[in-house]
C-alpha cells in the first residue's frame, strides 16, 4: 500500500477532520509518474489531508466478471462508512474545473471524507457502482489508470487553488 497522509487546515472549510481519499486498483510502476503523484500529494496537503490507498489488481482471465468482482470487493473493503464515493468512470458525468472545485466545497459541508475510486483495467464491478454516490468522467478520452491517478490529483490541487482564489496555470 502506498499513501501520503499529511494534514493541513484549509482556511475556508469547516474545522473537522476532512479528508480526500483515492482508492486505486493496482500500483504505479513508473518511478517518474510516482514522483509526479507524490509532488501533487504534497501540494494538496498544504490545503487538506490526502490519502492514497492501493488494492491489488487481478490478472485478467477469460472470466472478466470474476476479475471485476474480486477487484470491486477489495475496493469496497477500503471504503469507510459515511464517505462520499465518486467513481472515476467513462460513463460518469462531465464536469469542468470550476464546477469540480465547487463540488468539493459543497461536499465538505455535508461529508467529512470524499473518496475517489479508480478501477482496474476492466472497469468497475456492479457492487461498486451500486455503492457509489456519484460517477464522474474526467474526459471523453481514455487514460491509463496510472495516469488517471495523476490527472485527478492535479484537478484536486487546481480545485483548492480556485477555492482559495490563488493563481494557477489556465
Amino acid at each position: 500500500m502506498s499513501f501520503l497522509n499529511i494534514s493541513a487546515a484549509a482556511r475556508h472549510l469547516p474545522q473537522q477532520p476532512n479528508m480526500i481519499r483515492l482508492i486505486c486498483v493496482g500500483k504505479v510502476k513508473d518511478r517518474h509518474l510516482s514522483a509526479l503523484i507524490d509532488d501533487y500529494c504534497r501540494k494538496i496537503s498544504r490545503y487538506h489531508k490526502i490519502e492514497i490507498v492501493e488494492v491489488k489488481d487481478e490478472a485478467i482471465t477469460s472470466n472478466e466478471k470474476e476479475v471485476l468482482d474480486k477487484e470491486g470487493e477489495r475496493v469496497l473493503s477500503k471504503i469507510t462508512e459515511g464517505e462520499y464515493v465518486i467513481l472515476l468512470d467513462l460513463h460518469g458525468k462531465n464536469i469542468d474545473s470550476v464546477g469540480f472545485a465547487e463540488k468539493i466545497d459543497r461536499l465538505f459541508n455535508s461529508h467529512s471524507k470524499i473518496c475517489f475510486v479508480i478501477g482496474g483495467s476492466l472497469g468497475l464491478s456492479e457492487k461498486l457502482i451500486e455503492r457509489a454516490d456519484e460517477r464522474m468522467k474526467l474526459s471523453d478520452l481514455t487514460f491509463l489508470h496510472q495516469m488517471t491517478r495523476l490527472i485527478i490529483l492535479e484537478q484536486i490541487y487546481r480545485g483548492f487553488k480556485i477555492l482559495h482564489h490563488e493563481t494557477y496555470h489556465k
